[in-house]
């Protein structure tokens, strides 16, 4: 039987269709008397819809049958709607679930839609009870922003890129009026502006990220004099969060400083959340940041704290911690406050320490470049006692970050704690972890005894075989047969631990070609670790097998890798992984694990991106053909400088996996080459991949960071560029989660908060 909704003609027997798609998918027949979907309830049905994303809810499942029709549009699953990282969905698409939400959706999220139009971002003028909207990534101009306030009455939380050319001036008196009613607002900043700050009169949370570059396109020097002249300035009266992310350059620091200028005058009362980073050795100095210390320890409400080094000494920050119970603090690049941090958090300086559910207490990355022996600085390593005391303090953490630390642990007895305790054995117990950044050295048991060795005075010695130079032979299935010395305290928390989803792995010498946060490395050098990170090999790989429910793994400066061997286990036993990131992995002179990687590849099925990095890196049509068995691959990124590629094993493979929409290669080869694969790439699968992102550029050419500069931001944050993501933030931003659902629920009577 069959029925028409909107033009379209339904079939009333949604089991006998869902049955003949299955059957003929697996080539089998029909099983009478079988219970089908028809005969589950709207509420199980409903929450099975749920993890289908909008763009097939609408475009697609809608169209199966009447009752599916009718749930696809159930106010529980249109209210609040992510078409992020909607790579499949063209401008069409888009359009068409815009068209049937607009009476519908509430909160709606295109963050990261960069290959959207700005033609189908005016669709959303018709969506006119949205209450929040993210368009981070996308394409807005001063003029299209205006007309979008123009006609969203009700909006509350607003997010986007103030993009070259942005002129607040243009924005209509309606528009203003839109945004004096905002509560929320995340600002990209990519040109010397303050946005739309003046105009926010009712703030309750500013979100900021400063990535300007201190050179223009054309070799000036960028500066913000311009934003001197504005007449307006910021209004933080009702201010409660305030978060600035910065990238590196001298221009992001002073246009920090003109944010934060109205502190000087007075700190908002409401402030509960500080969150400010800044990369680089020497932070810009912060008149006002006494004055901010003052203000939380008056009002002892502080749910979030992250501070440059620079701007707080350790006795302000003791008396801070001392008068509140943050949720997340985060003093990475900070080595001389981290033992205040620690002492605060064992001892009676904070106020329940039982609340604290994120930490990061990361070293600086590039400085790390320890002398070669076995005992670090003193201000980057962790003691033992310390640590133990801080798990028992802090229980509920779930989230840790421990890298460009040293950890090297002893297996004499200390007083007071039980004997040979090892880092992972006291981390071992805090059972709600879910992601984790160690130092390599922490995996270490501490032991160096040497591999039993022929005697110099053997007769036979000189008919030795010498080792082979350059790869090593490897046999797959060779890994189950490894040692397990020295993997005791990993052992341990591994059974204390076994929800983590989110491991990184970095030695504390290790630099990436491509990072984030610090000063990229141009030239090649032998990474500088100490004596226990280099102990950590193809053992300590292996026996990560135990967190079988590992999402992401990080594993960067590694150089006692030397067959890879424990990737093959950690693929065949976390079955769930998804992103995985590999770095400078045993030796930089040659790719000893390559045998290795391509047994892995072949495991992770579940793979969704992939980033590899090595000095010589042989992309050849084997490993090619391997990284095609990740059928649910990505996002992708290669960087290597003396790499090779093979282009028609490039274009199979793109062939081969059709959900790959970024790829993203920096490797040797001449710029000809890499050009030519680029437009081939391009040219052959841009029409039906619309979010398509193919960068193929020699990593060492010249003219690299203006290539940088022009891809996408959300693609280089969540991958090409390499940074750690453990405790960056307050997790799944909790601090404005409870607000987002009142200002809903104040909206809407029938909504389901």
């Amino acid at each position: 039987m069959t029925s028409s909704v909107n033009g379209r003609v339904l079939d009333e027997d949604m089991d006998n269709q869902i049955v003949q798609a299955v059957c003929v998918e697996d080539g089998i027949g029909v099983v009478s008397g079988s219970i089908g979907m028809s005969d589950f309830s709207d509420e199980i049905l409903l929450s099975i819809l749920r993890y289908v994303s909008t763009s097939d809810l609408v475009n697609n499942v809608s169209r199966t049958c009447r009752k599916l029709h009718t749930l696809c549009y159930d106010k529980t699953l249109l209210t609040t709607v992510t078409l992020s990282e909607e790579y499949t969905a063209d401008d069409g698409a888009i359009r068409q679930v815009l068209k049937h939400l607009s009476n519908h959706v509430q909160s709606l999220s295109l963050s990261g839609c960069y290959w959207l139009s700005g033609s189908t971002i005016d669709r959303l003028i018709r969506c006119r009870s949205l209450v929040r909207l993210d368009l981070s990534g996308c394409r807005v101009t001063s003029l299209r922003l205006s007309r979008l306030l123009s006609s969203l009455p009700l909006l509350r939380s607003l997010a986007f890129d103030v993009s070259p050319g942005f002129d607040s001036a243009q924005l209509s008196g309606e528009a203003r009026d839109s945004l004096s009613r905002l509560s929320e607002l995340r600002q990209t900043v990519l040109t010397p502006s303050y946005g739309v700050v003046p105009c926010c009169s009712s703030l309750f949370s500013l979100q900021l990220q400063l990535d300007i570059l201190d050179v223009t396109r054309e070799g000036t020097s960028m500066c913000c004099q311009l934003m001197m002249g504005q007449s307006s300035v910021p209004h933080y009266q009702q201010l409660e969060e305030f978060t600035a992310c910065l990238a590196p350059g001298e221009v992001n620091q002073t246009l920090l400083l003109l944010y934060l200028a109205v502190f000087s005058v007075r700190v908002p009362e409401r402030l509960h959340s500080f969150l400010v980073s800044v990369p680089g050795p020497n932070p810009a100095h912060w008149p006002a940041a006494s004055s901010l210390a003052h203000s939380l320890v008056q009002h002892g409400d502080l749910e979030a704290l992250q501070l440059p080094r620079s701007w707080l000494d350790a006795t302000s920050l003791g008396r801070v911690l001392l008068s509140n119970a943050p949720k997340h603090l985060n003093f990475s690049r900070c080595p001389t406050l981290r033992q205040t941090v620690i002492q605060s958090l064992t001892g009676t300086g904070v106020r329940d320490s039982t609340r604290l559910v994120s930490l990061n207490l990361s070293g600086i990355g590039h400085t790390s470049n320890y002398p070669e022996c076995s005992r670090a600085r003193g201000e980057e390593e962790l003691v033992a006692e310390a640590m133990s005391r801080l798990v028992i303090c802090c229980p509920n953490l779930s989230h840790l970050n421990l890298l460009h630390t040293h950890y090297h642990h002893d297996n004499a007895h200390t007083p007071g704690l039980e004997a040979n305790t090892h880092l992972c054995t006291s981390l071992s117990k805090l059972t709600h972890l879910r992601s984790l950044a160690l130092p390599a050295c922490a995996l270490s048991d501490g032991s160096h005894t040497p591999s039993p060795s022929p005697s110099p005075s053997s007769l036979l010695l000189g008919l030795r075989k010498p080792s082979r130079v350059g790869l090593q032979t490897y046999r797959p299935g060779s890994g189950d047969s490894l040692p397990r010395e020295g993997t005791s305290g990993l052992g341990t928390l591994l059974a204390g631990c076994p929800c983590l989803e989110v491991l990184e792995i970095t030695g504390p010498g290790f630099i990436s070609a491509l990072p984030r946060l610090e000063p990229c490395a141009r030239v090649c050098v032998d990474q500088r670790t100490c004596v226990n990170a280099r102990g950590v090999g193809d053992t300590h790989v292996a026996a990560l097998r135990g967190f079988r429910g590992l999402r992401r793994l990080t594993l960067a400066g590694l150089p006692g890798v030397l067959k890879g061997t424990g990737l093959v286990q950690v693929a065949e036993h976390c079955r769930d992984l998804q992103a995985l990131s590999l770095a400078n992995l045993g030796s930089l002179k040659t790719w000893n694990y390559s045998a290795a990687l391509l047994d892995t590849l072949r495991n992770c099925t579940q793979l969704t991106q992939l980033r590899l990095e090595q000095p010589y890196l042989v992309c050849n049509g084997a490993f090619w053909e391997a990284l095609s068995c990740c059928s649910r691959l990505r996002r992708l990124c290669l960087i290597s400088r003396n790499g090779t590629f093979h282009p028609a094993a490039v274009v199979t493979f793109m062939e081969c996996c059709r959900d790959v929409m970024m790829c993203h290669m920096f490797l040797g080869g001449t710029l000809v080459a890499c050009r030519t694969l680029q437009k081939t790439l391009l040219d052959r699968f841009s029409v039906e991949r619309p979010a398509l992102s193919v960068v193929i550029y020699p990593l060492l050419h010249e003219d690299l960071p203006l290539v940088i500069r022009d891809m996408p931001l959300p693609l280089l944050d969540q991958l090409t560029l390499f940074q750690s993501r453990v405790a960056q933030a307050p997790p799944s931003s909790q601090l404005g989660h409870q607000r987002a659902k009142r200002q809903l629920a104040n909206q809407s009577p029938s909504s389901p908060w």
